[in-house]
């Protein structure tokens, strides 16, 4: 286990290379999910789908983020490090197999099975960090492995539409993006199992059960965690993917436009979503949370409500950096309220699981409710939903900055 415990501790070799290495998987998440939004229209466009469909497709690639779960929790079984692998291993066939689908049905399965490696990587990615870097730095560091995320939405941005425009169309954009990760493959050999992990099973301690955080003192814990993930996705998986559709169909934007405009907008984004961390180590992690909730609701509703161009734009570079922050807020208290045996299970089921079900509903929902409405409007109005989010943060979570996962996993009272 890490001693140091001070914000001026240096990081040792391993931790460095530790955090490269889960940045890596940070950033492709970040790629994959944003190449689904920019290349929408021209799946559309060659595959004939409708407005309706296209909700229904994204809400079905989306189940893959739900049954992550079951590969997540397998993190508390296997350990950390073996989980990682297959994680890495699984996405890179699954993106080489979505550039090669001939049809909407093998593009849906493989991005389906390509979500499900992807978010149980990132979950398992969020529990190294809190496991192997110290306390005064694990917001930032949680934090960064997002902004990582942030940076892969932003090279997908400008390389989307000229890699789209080539020969190899969209399906280019993610053979590019599993090239790299085959690297990474080979590089997992230096990977260690964290130490925390490692300690308990030399201890004989229990691994984790999934009946026991449905039961006191952990069911109100995982239960306010899963609804406030679940709150803050509703809003969260709309709020990006269907914005190019409504700037083409509503606002008359053209496609250059558009990806002008995300691309400032996601580059112009990147230095908040890395300062959210150093944000919840400094002012704390509910302090923290007002700011980034507040950021990621005013610019969702700017950019699909406000007229002047430059406005959209400026709100686009807030609504782009709270979708990725407040995941650093809510990792970071997925990760830091649950023992060693039961994180890997608390993360699957509050996140995966449950939470992530309103990544599945929600863009169906929208999809259907933008045929009567408009997206502009539809997507607003899942701004409350964040806004209610917070309120049970700050009702129900305390504060966890600087503070031991011993400490902060302390059982509740029941």
């Amino acid at each position: 286990m890490n001693d140091a415990t001070s914000g001026t501790a240096k990081l040792s070799t391993y931790q460095r290379w530790l955090f490269f290495f889960l940045g890596v998987a940070g950033f492709f998440e970040g790629y994959d999910i944003f190449a689904l939004s920019q290349l929408l229209p021209a799946i559309r466009a060659e595959m004939g789908l409708a407005t309706a469909s296209e909700g229904l497709l994204v809400g079905f690639i989306n189940t893959g983020a739900i049954l992550a779960f079951f590969l997540v929790r397998r993190a508390d079984r296997w350990g950390r490090r073996k989980a990682l692998t297959v994680t890495i291993l699984g996405y890179t066939l699954f993106s080489l197999l979505t550039g090669l689908a001939p049809n909407i049905w093998v593009f849906a399965v493989a991005q389906l099975c390509a979500r499900f490696f992807l978010l149980a990587e990132w979950a398992i990615g969020i529990v190294y960090a809190a496991e192997e870097f110290p306390a005064a730095r694990r917001g930032m560091v949680i934090g960064a492995l997002n902004g990582l995320n942030g940076l892969g939405a932003v090279v997908c941005a400008g390389i989307a539409s000229p890699v789209a425009a080539s020969p190899l169309g969209w399906r280019g954009v993610y053979f590019i993006g599993a090239v790299p990760l085959l690297l990474m493959a080979i590089a997992r050999r230096s990977l260690r199992e964290t130490q925390r992990f490692t300690t308990q099973v030399e201890q004989g301690g229990a691994t984790g059960s999934f009946a026991r955080l449905l039961e006191p003192p952990w069911r109100s814990r995982t239960l306010f965690l899963a609804a406030i993930w679940w709150l803050t996705y509703a809003c969260v998986a709309n709020a990006i993917t269907f914005w190019k559709e409504h700037a083409v169909q509503e606002r008359g934007y053209t496609g250059s436009e558009v990806g002008l405009y995300i691309s400032v907008a996601a580059v112009a984004a990147i230095p908040l979503t890395f300062l959210a961390g150093k944000l919840l180590d400094r002012l704390g992690r509910r302090m923290g949370a007002v700011l980034i909730y507040g950021s990621l609701v005013v610019g969702v509703l700017g950019c699909y409500m406000a007229e002047p161009r430059s406005v959209v734009v400026v709100c686009l570079v807030f609504g782009i950096a709270g979708v990725t922050a407040v995941a650093t807020v809510l990792s970071a208290y997925n990760a830091e309220l649950f023992p060693t045996a039961l994180r890997g299970d608390a993360f699957g089921l509050s996140n995966n699981l449950l939470g992530r079900t309103a990544m599945v509903l929600s863009p169906f929902v929208a999809g259907h409710a933008a045929e009567s409405f408009g997206w502009g409007r539809t997507v607003a109005a899942t701004t409350v939903l964040p806004l209610v989010a917070l309120v049970l943060l700050l009702v129900a979570m305390p504060e966890t900055r600087g503070r031991e996962l011993e400490e902060t996993s302390a059982q509740p009272a029941s």
